[in-house]
């Protein structure tokens, strides 16, 4: 039995009827670049994460810059986040000129360990961006009271969190701004690139609306240099048809990986990811850790099982951030998560007999 990681047909079928008028208005009214399919998809994500204001863009990584750029950090300022996790996160803080100051892991959760944000403090320290990874928000509640303490914004990467909460209170919505992505491999995934950025503060909103427009209002007039990071209407219109299913769709996940926890839980040489009691675990991913992590994804591709490393050399060991100072062994547990971690697939669509394949087939390799 063939199971690939990620087979987005079958949700394709299921909005097929209801996305498909959609392009088509799009296409006659030639209505492209924003406009109301981007003011309704900004107007129902308000309501889905309950949050003011948020605003469209043209990916994840355009939501972290935008962010960024609306509070004023650049050159010379410091910004706290984790190295294990996509190299946007770092990417958006150096493209703006700042400079990422890490801290580790925890080991159980893959999140950052939110004790030793205060230590990584400088004076240069503007903001913290903390990573709700593989759909898990970090601690947010110590996180925002180091912040308040510390006078530093906060900017949550969010873009595997859509709909993940803490302390019954949605991802993206605890700091200055969260940004999601609507890459069509996410939870929540548009035909394309897309993003958005959220935020309870009226005036930041204002500026980022600026911003996405080359940093004017008004057109042919800039106020500052900004981005050329519009959402456009197609994009928009697809995440609106998809978003009345993402609670189906988080649920089937929540089953699927309640399923694995079941299959594994008699072998102790598989430890499947945990949901803190504070939480509510999207699974954008399913990750677990093994000893012999290389050697059992390339038996998964004998079995036609697919599979994936998030992420297999950690941000503090990449080449383009050498000049950080970093070296091997500075942050031990994410370099043992780069090293020991794959991801299954968790898709709400699975079968229970694919996943007890999948199982099965681990289980018979580590056992």
């Amino acid at each position: 039995m063939k199971v690939p990681l990620l087979d987005l047909k079958p949700q394709y079928q299921q909005i097929k009827e209801k996305i498909m008028p959609e392009i088509i208005e799009i296409i006659e009214t030639q209505g492209f670049i924003l406009g109301p399919k981007v003011d309704r998809l900004e107007k129902e994500m308000a309501e889905y994460i309950n949050t003011p204001h948020t605003l469209g863009c043209s990916s994840g990584t355009d939501a972290l810059l935008l962010a960024l750029m609306a509070l004023d950090i650049g050159r010379g300022d410091e910004v706290i986040t984790t190295p294990y996790t996509f190299f946007a996160t770092a990417g958006s803080i150096a493209r703006v000129g700042a400079v990422a100051r890490f801290v580790d892991i925890d080991p159980a959760t893959f999140l950052m360990r939110v004790d030793q944000i205060e230590k990584a403090i400088t004076p240069k320290t503007k903001a913290i961006m903390p990573v709700h990874l593989f759909g898990q928000c970090v601690d947010m509640e110590p996180l925002m009271a180091i912040a308040r303490k510390h006078n530093l914004a906060v900017i949550e990467d969010a873009a595997q969190a859509i709909g993940a909460r803490y302390h019954n209170k949605d991802a993206g919505t605890f700091g200055d701004a969260g940004c999601f992505s609507f890459f069509p491999s996410k939870n929540l995934g548009c035909f394309g690139d897309g993003g958005l950025v959220s935020t309870n503060r009226t005036a930041l909103y204002e500026r980022l609306k600026g911003l996405r427009v080359h940093g004017g209002q008004v057109q042919y007039q800039h106020l500052e240099v900004g981005l050329n990071a519009r959402i456009d209407a197609l994009q928009a219109a697809v995440v609106s048809v998809k978003l009345p299913f993402l609670k189906s769709w988080t649920d089937g996940r929540r089953r699927n990986a309640a399923l694995y926890n079941e299959l594994f839980k008699n072998n102790s040489n598989v430890i499947t990811p945990i949901e803190k009691p504070d939480c509510y675990h999207i699974y954008n991913q399913y990750v677990i850790r093994v000893k012999n992590r290389d050697s059992l994804k390339a038996h998964l591709g004998e079995k036609e099982i697919g599979c994936s490393v998030y992420y297999p050399l950690s941000l503090h060991q990449q080449k383009c951030f050498a000049s950080l100072g970093y070296k091997k062994g500075d942050f031990p547990e994410s370099e043992k998560a780069a090293d020991t971690t794959i991801a299954l697939p968790i898709y709400p669509e699975l079968s229970r007999e694919q996943i007890e394949f999948v199982a099965k087939t681990v289980n018979d390799f580590t056992a």
